[in-house]
């Protein structure tokens, strides 16, 4: 059986983070980059949730690319950041002693999100491919390209060569699998909430309004309706 119909387990996973800083982003114009950033901030709580195994990296950090988001530092506060000069992230041991740690461990599937998708993150799928036995999850929605074309044959060029298209909030449910799983269930809820959009909107209107729970906050008075006279 292909190890591709296994589905994402906290167990199978790691992930990278390639190159999520400032000036990169300037450049995206694939993706509303607030949204970008969203994207990325709430992976990377998936991943602090399921306890996923984590790689940052950079490239060129003081000279061209700014630092990584400190959205996404405040939530891997303790992890490396491995510096490259690389466009090309296979071409750093450091990323590779990294990646290989956490795939002998049986963490084959890479879960990838970087910045610019038709450089960083497609030359780094496609030389990881061709060296190791790893799979590539390549987050589309958590990652950015400097045009719409850009972005979208980066993806198909990588999915012709066996890399797999995901979506954050896709790999979140994965890792979940099952609301049985009451010692995460709290914590994903509380992301999807905050990152999630309409589905997480979604949530705290069944809480309140269907399952008669109190508000996740607390505010002023409500007051009125007082129609004008």
């Amino acid at each position: 059986m292909s190890s591709k119909l296994q589905v994402l387990t906290p167990q199978n996973s790691q992930i990278i983070f390639i190159d999520q800083q400032p000036q990169m982003a300037f450049g995206v114009q694939s993706i509303d980059r607030q949204v970008l950033k969203n994207n990325v901030v709430g992976l990377a709580k998936a991943a602090r949730t399921f306890n996923i195994p984590t790689t940052i990296t950079t490239v060129e950090t003081d000279s061209f690319s700014g630092n990584t988001f400190p959205e996404l530092l405040a939530v891997a506060p303790d992890n490396d950041i491995l510096e490259r000069t690389s466009m090309n992230s296979w071409d750093d041991q450091n990323v590779r002693d990294a990646l290989a740690k956490h795939a002998a461990d049986g963490r084959k599937k890479i879960v990838v999100a970087g910045l610019w998708t038709e450089v960083c993150n497609t030359t780094f799928a496609l030389s990881c491919m061709n060296d190791t036995d790893y799979e590539i999850y390549m987050v589309a929605d958590a990652s950015g390209g400097t045009s719409v074309d850009a972005h979208k044959y980066a993806m198909d060029r990588m999915v012709q060569a066996g890399v797999v298209p995901v979506t954050w909030q896709q790999v979140l449910l994965e890792w979940q699998r099952d609301w049985a799983r009451k010692e995460t269930y709290d914590a994903v809820t509380s992301l999807v909430k905050e990152h999630s959009g309409a589905y997480g909107m979604g949530i705290d209107y069944a809480v309140t309004h269907v399952h008669g729970g109190a508000e996740r906050v607390k505010h002023g008075r409500r007051i009125g309706p007082n129609p004008a006279k």
